[in-house]
C-alpha cells in the first residue's frame, strides 16, 4: 500500500523537477514559460492534480499577476517616452568618466528602487535604464552593470515589507508591524547589501578597470509623456508604501497606477496603445501561473506537513540551529522551485508549526537572499534575464551560477549572523 501511495508522489516530484530544469536550461531555446506550463499541464493530464486544484493554484497568484502587469506597463511606457534615456544621461554625467563610480551609482539607485518599489520593479524598471546608461557612456561590456540589477534586487529585498512580494507571502496575515520589521531586519539587510556590493565589485573589477566611460553625453529633452511616466513610477512607490502600512495587497494598487499612467501618456500622445501592448513581456504571467500550479501539486504530496513537522521538532530542540539550518535550506531550495513558490510553502509551514519569531525571520532571509544563486531563484531574476535578452545581451544558467556561488553565500551568512547573534 505504501508503494502505491508513494508512486504518484514520486511522479509529481519528477515532473516538477523536469519542469524546473526546463525553465533553467531552456532546451531548444524555448521560453521559460513553456516549460512551466507544460509541467503544470502534464500533472493535470496524468491525473496527478485535479483541474479544480490546478485552477486554485493559478488563482493564488492573482495579486502577483496584477503587480507584474502594473510594473511592466510602467516600464514600457517609461522606455518608449525616453525617461530611461534621460535618466541615463544624468547618471553618466555624474560618473565623470569613472567606470567604478558609475558602478557604485547604479548600485545605489538599484538599492533605492528595490527598497521602495520592490525587487521585481528593480528588474523590470531599472534594467532598461542601466542598459541605456551604459550605451550612452560608450561602455563596451554592459554586463557588469546589468548584473547589479539582478543581485541588488534580491539582496535589498527585505529592507521593507514591500521590497519583495515574497515577504507578504511568507508572513501572510502575521506580518510584523513596521517598527519591529525595521528593528529586526535593518542590520541584516544592510550587511546583505554591502556584502553583495563588495563581492560583485571584486568579481567585476577587471572589466571595470578596462572600461572607458564617456564624459561627453548629450542630455535628451524629456517630453510630457516621460514626465508623466516618471511621476507615475514615483506615485506607485508611494502607493506601495501606503498599502503595506495598512496591510493591503500590493497587486491592485500597482496595476491601477500602471494602467492610469499608461492611459494618461497615451491620451497626451493621442495613440500608441498597440505598440505598448505588443512590447510588454506577457509570457511572464503564464510562467508564474505554471510555478504556482507546480507548488500546488507538491503541496498535495504532503510536503507541507513534513516541513511543518521538521520545523516544529527542530525548533523545540535547538531554536538557534533551526534558524540557521532553516534559513540555509530555504535559501538553496528557492533556487530549485523559485523563491515565490518556496516562500508559499515555507510560510505555510512556519504558520502551521507555530515556530519562534527568529526562525520565521531566518526563513524570510533565506527566501529573499538565497535566490542570488541562480537565474531561476527569484521572479525578479527571471524578469531581469528577459529584460537583458530584449536588449541583445544574455547570460547562461552556468555563468550566473558561477557568479552566484561567490555573491550569495557571504550575504546569506552575514545577514543570518546579524539576525541571530547580534
Amino acid at each position: 500500500m505504501g508503494a502505491l501511495t508513494l508512486t504518484p508522489n514520486l511522479a509529481t516530484w519528477g515532473i516538477a523537477g523536469l519542469a524546473t530544469l526546463g525553465v533553467i536550461l531552456r532546451p531548444f531555446s524555448w521560453p521559460e514559460a513553456i516549460w512551466a506550463v507544460l509541467g503544470a499541464a502534464a500533472l493535470v493530464a496524468l491525473g496527478l492534480l485535479a483541474p479544480a486544484t490546478a485552477l486554485d493554484g493559478v488563482l493564488k497568484g492573482t495579486d502577483v499577476y496584477l503587480f507584474l502587469v502594473g510594473m511592466m506597463l510602467l516600464s514600457e511606457i517609461a522606455r518608449k517616452e525616453g525617461l530611461f534615456d534621460w535618466l541615463a544621461s544624468h547618471a553618466v554625467q555624474a560618473a565623470k568618466g569613472s567606470a567604478t563610480r558609475l558602478f557604485l551609482l547604479v548600485y545605489v539607485v538599484g538599492t533605492v528602487v528595490t527598497v521602495f518599489l520592490s525587487n521585481d520593479a528593480c528588474a523590470v524598471v531599472l534594467t532598461p535604464a542601466v542598459f541605456a546608461a551604459t550605451k550612452a557612456a560608450g561602455v563596451k561590456q554592459p554586463l557588469p552593470y546589468l548584473f547589479i540589477c539582478a543581485f541588488i534586487a534580491n539582496a535589498a529585498s527585505f529592507v521593507l515589507p514591500i521590497s519583495n512580494p515574497a515577504n507578504l507571502v511568507v508572513f501572510a496575515e502575521h506580518m510584523p508591524p513596521l517598527g519591529r520589521w525595521l528593528a529586526t531586519f535593518t542590520l541584516p539587510s544592510l550587511l546583505a547589501v554591502v556584502a553583495t556590493y563588495v563581492v560583485l565589485h571584486l568579481t567585476q573589477r577587471a572589466h571595470l578597470n578596462a572600461e572607458t566611460v564617456s564624459t561627453s553625453v548629450q542630455t535628451p529633452r524629456l517630453a510630457s509623456g516621460g514626465k508623466v511616466a516618471g511621476a507615475g513610477i514615483a506615485a506607485t512607490g508611494g502607493l506601495l508604501i501606503a498599502a503595506s502600512a495598512y496591510g493591503l495587497d500590493l497587486g491592485l494598487p500597482t496595476f491601477a497606477a500602471g494602467l492610469a499612467t499608461t492611459l494618461v501618456v497615451l491620451l497626451i500622445n493621442r495613440g500608441g496603445l498597440v505598440e505598448v501592448v505588443k512590447d510588454v513581456s506577457w509570457s511572464v504571467l503564464p510562467l508564474v501561473a505554471g510555478l504556482f500550479v507546480l507548488v500546488e501539486a507538491l503541496e498535495k504530496t504532503g510536503v507541507l506537513g513534513m516541513l511543518a513537522d521538521v520545523l516544529k521538532r527542530s525548533t523545540e530542540t535547538n531554536p538557534a540551529a533551526a534558524a540557521w539550518v532553516g534559513g540555509a535550506i530555504v535559501a538553496f531550495g528557492s533556487n530549485l522551485v523559485n523563491n515565490l513558490p518556496a516562500g508559499l510553502l515555507a510560510g505555510a509551514a512556519v504558520q502551521a508549526a507555530h515556530v519562534q519569531e527568529k526562525v520565521a525571520d531566518a526563513i524570510l532571509i533565506g527566501v529573499d537572499v538565497g535566490p542570488n544563486l541562480s537565474v531561476t531563484g527569484s521572479l525578479a531574476t527571471i524578469l531581469w534575464l528577459t529584460a537583458i535578452r530584449r536588449e541583445g545581451e544574455d547570460v547562461s544558467a552556468w555563468s550566473f551560477l558561477k557568479l552566484g556561488l561567490l555573491v550569495m553565500p557571504p550575504a546569506l551568512v552575514l545577514s543570518l549572523a546579524a539576525l541571530l547573534l547580534v
